[in-house]
């Protein structure tokens, strides 16, 4: 099996621009017409055998891993960077013919930066923060910068940040702009995604909206969630999402990433979303640079996958266990 990378693209960033409240206002979302768009691709867009293996491990390289719980430790945070670091078995690498390959990135609270920094050291892998009073993004606005700033001090080299939902529930874009232009002010060159918790937004014109804006603010990313929502990624959210990011590319030059978060356990899953991307958006944005997932548990499920690929047997569980 060839190698699933493709070249790496060093892309100028997404500056951001005035906010365009006639474009903002413009935009709207045929809720039926993308449903029944979504709902044609599983099926439509199936892949078999080593082509399937292929994407696969693509989609590793694409995973933001992450562990956001209360009860994390040094001990866990260390074990999950060694993941990252390998994230399947060597002695499969070799059985696929590939050269060892890494996560995209490893997500923590601030309080593990630290930690995670020092165990990626040397390796390439960028270490990224939740911040802004994550996940409800509640307190007090100069708190949640500087909760940014001491993220980047401490080593982080993105930021995952979220939104104020109400300036979306209320259509007060001019404040959602003015939040994200401080936010990204304040990553400096960390770069910066912006979550929107769509399952929160009440619409997909919103979540249309809501992208737009962010994105004229200057977002490196847009996320679909924060993985705490009680409805998180969706194939009709992230078609929204993608053609926001087309439109803003087509109109600006300017390629901002994306990043599904919350729900996206299973290996076939990720090859669906993998080939949306392909589908929108072009082969361009099948790099980490522009595309992750935000997951913990996804990676064991296509460690399974491949090893069934190779043997024909599916493996339990806590073979593949993340640390």
């Amino acid at each position: 099996m060839t190698s699933t990378q493709l070249p790496q693209v060093h892309e100028p960033r997404n500056p951001g621009m005035a906010l365009d409240l006639d474009w903002v206002s413009s935009v709207q979302v045929n809720t039926s017409a993308v449903e029944r768009r979504c709902a044609t691709l599983p099926g439509r867009r199936s892949v078999k055998k080593e082509y399937q293996a292929a994407w696969m491990l693509k989609a590793i390289t694409m995973i933001d891993l992450t562990t956001l719980s209360g009860d994390d430790t040094e001990g866990r945070v260390r074990r999950l960077c060694a993941k990252a670091r390998a994230p399947v078995n060597p002695s499969l690498m070799d059985d696929l013919g590939m050269a060892p390959i890494t996560t995209g990135a490893v997500c923590v609270y601030h309080d593990m930066i630290e930690t995670a920094v020092d165990a990626l050291k040397g390796t390439g892998i960028p270490v990224a923060a939740v911040s802004t009073g994550f996940p409800a993004g509640l307190s007090p606005l100069h708190l949640r910068v500087q909760e940014i700033t001491e993220s980047v001090a401490a080593g982080a080299a993105e930021i995952d940040i979220v939104i104020s939902r109400r300036h979306v529930l209320t259509g007060n874009w001019q404040a959602l702009y003015d939040e994200m232009r401080l936010f990204r002010r304040a990553c400096g060159d960390a770069h910066v995604k912006a979550i929107l918790a769509t399952g929160e937004l009440g619409s997909l014109r919103n979540v249309a909206r809501a992208s737009l804006v962010c994105m004229m603010a200057g977002a490196d990313f847009i996320k679909t969630s924060t993985g705490k929502e009680s409805v998180n990624a969706t194939l009709p959210v992230s078609l929204v999402m993608i053609r926001a990011i087309r439109d803003y590319y087509e109109r600006t030059g300017f390629r901002v990433g994306y990043k599904p978060a919350g729900g996206i356990s299973k290996a076939k899953d990720a090859v669906t979303y993998l080939s949306l991307i392909k589908d929108e958006l072009g082969d361009h944005w099948l790099q980490p640079h522009l595309f992750r997932f935000g997951a913990s548990s996804l990676l064991g499920d296509i460690e399974r996958q491949l090893e069934h690929f190779t043997t024909g047997r599916y493996s339990a569980n806590h073979r593949h266990a993340m640390g």
